[in-house]
């Protein structure tokens, strides 16, 4: 599915998505958000031609529970959802949403938590952060089988090439240098 996309470019403000716009991408996360404004920001992606991955843990007058995630799937209706939580994980799976796992690997205990939490919520994809320590990308990808995005302290290409070549399907970052640098590019090498 992210074959064509080695970047996941990832928005914060309104101008950096309107300039994301204009770009080749197809998914795009949106991370910082409103709930007030979460609903026009996926229908200007959508009708831009853009796949919109929303992050539920940063939608601001949401609690992120079971039924945030009912609501994003069935009222929003992004293209998938991220999140940190478990139960968000499956309802987004149960309404036929994209899932994404997001998983904070801090220390060894965080990494083996978090390859059983991928065991038992199955979501479509893992984003690890930090993404920049490529031998963890691979450990996750070969403990879980569950396809990777690297994610968090990603600086420069040589980080980007680094999280691929240890096996993440893409890359999310928000830094629009890489945006540029990677847009048009795909299918790993």
């Amino acid at each position: 599915m992210f074959q064509q996309q080695l970047i996941l470019p990832a928005v914060r403000k309104m101008k950096d998505l309107e300039k994301l716009m204009d770009m080749s991408y197809e998914y795009i996360v949106l991370l910082d958000s409103h709930i007030s404004r979460v609903q026009d920001i996926v229908n200007l992606a959508k009708a831009n031609g853009k796949k919109a991955l929303l992050h539920a843990d940063l939608i601001e007058g949401l609690k992120n529970d079971e039924y945030a995630a009912e609501y994003l799937s069935q009222v929003v209706r992004p293209s998938g959802v991220i999140s940190t939580k478990s139960g968000v994980i499956m309802k987004t799976k149960q309404n036929g949403l994209l899932a994404i796992q997001r998983l904070f690997l801090l220390d060894t205990s965080a990494l083996e938590k978090g390859c059983s939490l991928l065991q038992r919520t199955k979501p479509d994809y893992a984003e690890v952060l930090p993404g920049v320590i490529p031998h963890v990308i691979s450990e996750v990808l070969e403990k879980t089988g569950i396809p990777i995005f690297a994610g968090g302290l990603i600086r420069s290409i040589a980080d980007v090439e680094s999280a691929l070549q240890a096996g993440a399907s893409a890359v999310t970052t928000s830094d629009k240098t890489l945006w540029k640098h990677f847009e048009g590019r795909g299918l790993k090498q």
